[in-house]
């Protein structure tokens, strides 16, 4: 073992001590899932500088994953080996891009007449020398002007000063100063309000035709166009100055015709008719804005006239939703609501997945949730200036949410409060510290359901989103649209709305719940103490380990299962109509079978210590004894608030009676032989030993045993001459072939023919 531990070592120093593989440096990404060469690293930072003209070392690290101390030590580099670039204030610059920056430069200067350096080196961030240096090589080339002072001016603007000086130098009279002179043509220029711009004619007339052409075309014009066209203000322009368009409305930033207005009203009526919802911003041109949109609604008559009648309701400026798709969205999230306290009920749901507010999380109660009265602000005028990305028209979808899935929400748990009853006889209740405690576990419960909680405006949006998958389609992500403003608004309704059916349910299940288990106390008593007559008689049969498991297991499955499946079947639906949870009217719960899994599934969905000693139960009705069993189940139903009867003396004469004269008339109409058996025995049980006893067919022979030392001889062998033609009947129907049918029939008209005899000892006298 010391060996092989060196020869490892050894290994593991060689491969420690093993040289690179590679001849050349690698370079570890920020990621540490991959490698880069110099060389790469260099062509794409070279790539990207190239690409986008101008970029930070900051940004290339982000780009190319790599740390920042071989970023910047490649771009010092990069800088050397390509002239074009430079390196200024972390950032790589291409000669390009200050091209660009010359020409656009020069477009604005020939629109302005005159720009500040300074003005420039803020819009682009740089230093102002350096700005200066890059526009001085290029002037006269690409920047068409002269800097001077800080200031580039055109050539014309230039002239035109100079023409201004030289008017007023050739109007003064006597010596003045420039400076005088030139503050005093600026105030005069300010002051007057004609002859400062010169319109000529040609121009005038192709301004007009380019606003009547555009307008023509496309019902609207934006101001943007019209004071690019030299118009300073549009609206003036349009309505006031040369007003040639009087039906036009001016909204924000468009001046529209009224056909555009008409349209837009057309498509939200149809889509209030359909019970739907419209995107109007979707259906105007792209240069319109938020603000535009909601404007233009409110020039629309159908929406006037639906926001007046309530039929419609406005979200996010441009949103328009019919009361008939807002109230089917109610509708279904409170069906996902009532969905889901009918799977809190069964325990498919935990806490967690509760549609709770976040302002009552820190004070949830486990054992009860139900919702407050607490009503939200309407907060549907959230105004947004800026317009996110081409949407669709909103679809009819008010058919849609009434199929979608019922499957949803509830965020009311059920009461885990116990409900025992405490009238056993001989038990005092009215002591005052007992009456203290319940008193105060009462008004506890009280504050607690006082203090109720409601499903979040979180949750609420994501049904709306589950509901109207149109939202997510066309692109609507920012939930401060519209999503939150309308969780917002059908809040108080899916509260108000949920918290009426409940209190309705509540009340017609009141009834119910008293009728349910005033019925299974009487069931569960009756069934009880024949439970406990039918176990006095396992007792004979202790010293047999055998048969004594025999007739346990025989006892809890035929009389102790249809017990439990009636307990648990009236249980579950208590649990349920305590809950508020429609139920529909059941079977009689006497014929209802469960299997064990589905016990077991039952017991699980019962709140605390009810599911544990539940499931008790189940587990003690698949085991051996029967006394077990009993303590489970007594323990159950003190849990429930169901106490059980105890067998007495008198009552176990009285059951034993019914008992003996039950068995006495089936004895006297049973025709089946092989049937009248074990009915015989159990009848003789009870007059020999006064135990009601029940057996199945492989203890009969153990039963009859017991009754040798009881009865007469002619009785005994009546009886074991009878079990035996039975036992053999029994083997040829096993298997019934046809070269025995024969035998078979002469067998069975043996036990036929004692039927007489085997009947008349029950009605004999027995010996001690």
């Amino acid at each position: 073992m010391d060996d092989e531990l060196l020869e490892l070592q050894r290994q593991f120093d060689f491969a420690q001590q093993a040289k690179f593989i590679f001849d050349f440096e690698l370079l570890h990404t920020a990621s540490g899932k991959e490698y880069i060469t110099l060389d790469q690293l260099r062509n794409e930072m070279v790539t990207e500088v190239k690409r986008l003209g101008r970029i930070s070392v900051i940004d290339l690290v982000d780009v190319t994953g790599v740390d920042l101390y071989y970023v910047e030590k490649l771009a010092q580099s990069i800088i050397t080996d390509h002239g074009e670039l430079m390196l200024t204030q972390g950032e790589i610059v291409t000669e390009s891009y200050w091209d660009l920056i010359a020409e656009e430069t020069n477009e604005r200067l020939q629109e302005c007449s005159q720009i500040a350096l300074t003005e420039l080196a803020a819009q682009l961030n740089v230093g102002l020398d350096l700005i200066a240096s890059v526009l001085e090589p290029r002037l006269g080339t690409i920047v068409k002007g002269r800097l001077e002072g800080g200031q580039l001016y055109t050539p014309a603007y230039v002239a035109r000063v100079s023409a201004m000086v030289r008017g007023a130098a050739r109007g003064i009279t006597v010596p003045t100063n420039l400076t005088v002179l030139w503050s005093s043509l600026q105030n005069l220029l300010q002051e007057m309000d004609a002859g400062v711009h010169w319109t000529p004619a040609v121009f005038a007339v192709s301004q007009k035709e380019s606003v009547d052409s555009f307008f023509s075309q496309n019902s609207f014009i934006s101001y943007d166009i019209l004071q690019k066209l030299g118009i300073p203000q549009p609206v003036q322009f349009l309505q006031v100055t040369n007003p040639r368009y009087p039906e036009g409305k001016p909204l924000v930033t468009t001046f529209v015709h009224p056909s555009m207005i008409e349209m837009l009203d057309a498509a939200t009526e149809d889509a209030l008719e359909r019970g739907s919802w419209s995107d109007s911003l979707s259906l105007l041109p792209s240069s319109f804005t938020p603000q535009d949109a909601s404007k233009m609604l409110f020039l629309c008559q159908s929406v006037q006239l639906a926001l007046k009648s309530n039929k419609a309701h406005i979200f996010g400026d441009f949103y328009v939703l019919s009361s008939s798709f807002m109230k089917d969205i109610c509708d279904c999230t409170v069906k996902e609501l009532e969905t889901l306290a009918v799977s809190r009920s069964l325990g498919t749901v935990k806490p967690g997945d509760l549609p709770i507010a976040n302002e009552v999380k820190a004070g949830y109660d486990s054992s009860r949730l139900s919702v407050s009265s607490e009503m939200a602000s309407d907060s549907g005028s959230n105004k947004h200036a800026d317009k996110g990305p081409k949407k669709k028209k909103g679809k009819a979808t008010g058919n849609a949410l009434a199929n979608q899935s019922e499957s949803g929400a509830d965020n009311q748990e059920h009461t885990s409060t116990k409900s025992k009853k405490s009238q056993r006889k001989g038990k005092d209740t009215s002591s005052q510290t007992s009456d203290s405690k319940q008193g105060s576990r009462k008004e506890s419960l009280k504050m607690k359901e006082d203090n109720l909680s409601s499903p979040s405006e979180e949750w609420i949006m994501e049904k709306i989103t589950a509901l109207v998958p149109d939202f997510e389609e066309q692109g609507i992500d920012d939930p401060e649209t519209i999503l939150r403003p309308l969780a917002n608004k059908l809040r108080p309704t899916i509260i108000n709305t949920w918290m009426e059916k409940r209190k309705a349910l509540f009340k017609d299940n009141a009834e119910r719940m008293k009728q349910l288990l005033d019925n299974l106390q009487k069931k569960l008593d009756e069934s009880f103490l024949n439970m406990q007559l039918y176990e006095k008689a396992l007792e004979l049969f202790e010293d047999d380990q055998s048969t004594s498991v025999v007739l346990h297991r025989h006892l809890l499955r035929t009389v102790a299962a249809p017990m439990v499946d009636m307990l648990l079947h009236d249980l579950d639906e208590q649990n349920k109509l305590k809950n508020g949870v429609e139920v529909q009217e059941s079977p009689n719960s006497e014929s209802i079978s469960f299997s064990p899994g589905d016990r077991a599934a039952i017991s699980k969905s019962f709140p605390g210590a009810l599911s544990n000693k539940a499931l008790a139960v189940v587990e003690a009705l698949e085991g051996k004894r029967v006394e077990t069993f009993m303590s489970s189940f007594r323990a159950v139903t003190e849990e429930s608030g169901l106490p059980l009867k105890k067998l007495d003396k008198k009552l176990e004469r009285t059951l034993l009676h019914s008992y003996r004269k039950e068995l006495t008339s089936q004895v006297s109409a049973e025709t089946d032989p092989v049937s009248l058996l074990p009915k015989v025995v159990s009848l003789l049980y009870v007059q020999v030993y006064h135990k009601a006893l029940q057996a199945p067919g492989r203890a009969i022979s153990v039963a009859i045993s017991q009754l040798t030392d009881k009865l007469d001889e002619t009785a005994c062998k009546i009886i074991a001459d009878y079990q035996a033609a039975a036992v053999t009947l029994l083997t040829l129907s096993a298997t019934p072939d046809d070269e025995d049918s024969c035998a078979s029939n002469r067998i069975r008209e043996i036990p036929e023919s004692q039927m007489p005899a085997l009947k008349s000892l029950v009605s004999g006298a027995s010996r001690s």
